[in-house]
């Protein structure tokens, strides 16, 4: 079936807040997601339903058909595959890869993505730390914590971020924080619940919403 881009991004979307953030995907959720108008929104997700891609009822959320779910998983892969194959190959900072990304997902030949995966070595995460589905669809599974709920004394690896916001990835390439980073959790400060952390026998402090961004594998 063949869609446009911005056809494409809406089950993205979709797919976004319904399985990854757990949340009902309503007009408003994903007006707020695309940037744009609730009314396209609601124009949109017709076009979608017409296509049997969206479950679509009047004044209730949204959600994905089987078909829809499947266009939709595969554009996610797509799109780490080449934040990936950015970063490890051409050596873009993981800062600046999302945007290009977004672009290159859109090319349909799953013969080039399936040579993507094979010339990578089958990565099960992106240079940001989110799982890549296989062609299958399965997303690869590991246990995180939010940085900001550690307890004094924790120590783990950066495993992954949860905004791909470029201010937010550069203010941490300025702290030399990076995925698979040590890190020990020192302590939370009650003034503004900034964290204290030590990383590399260096002292560190990040504000709450940093924190609260930031996930990690604990060590046993």
């Amino acid at each position: 079936m063949s869609l446009s881009s911005a056809e494409q991004d809406y089950l993205k979307a979709i797919f976004a807040i319904t399985r990854i953030e757990h949340r009902q995907a309503n007009t408003n959720a994903i007006a707020v997601l695309l940037k744009t108008k609730a009314s396209s929104v609601t124009d949109m997700i017709k076009k979608l339903a017409v296509k049997k891609l969206v479950k679509y009822e009047k004044y209730k959320p949204v959600s994905l058909t089987n078909k829809g779910q499947k266009i939709a998983t595969s554009l996610i892969r797509s799109h780490r595959l080449w934040e990936t194959f950015l970063v490890e190959r051409l050596e873009y900072d993981w800062s600046r890869v999302h945007s290009i990304a977004e672009q290159l997902e859109h090319i349909e030949d799953d013969e080039l993505l399936d040579k993507l995966d094979h010339y990578l070595g089958y990565p099960k995460f992106d240079p940001h730390g989110d799982p890549i589905p296989t062609k299958e669809g399965t997303f690869p599974q590991r246990d995180e914590t939010l940085l900001s709920q550690l307890n004094p004394g924790d120590c783990g690896t950066i495993s992954s971020v949860l905004q791909d916001d470029e201010s937010f990835l550069e203010a941490l390439n300025q702290l030399n924080l990076c995925i698979n980073q040590p890190i020990e959790y020192i302590k939370k400060i009650d003034f503004d619940q900034s964290i204290q952390l030590k990383i590399n026998d260096h002292i560190h402090i990040l504000s709450e919403n940093m924190a609260k961004n930031i996930a990690i594998q604990k060590l046993p």
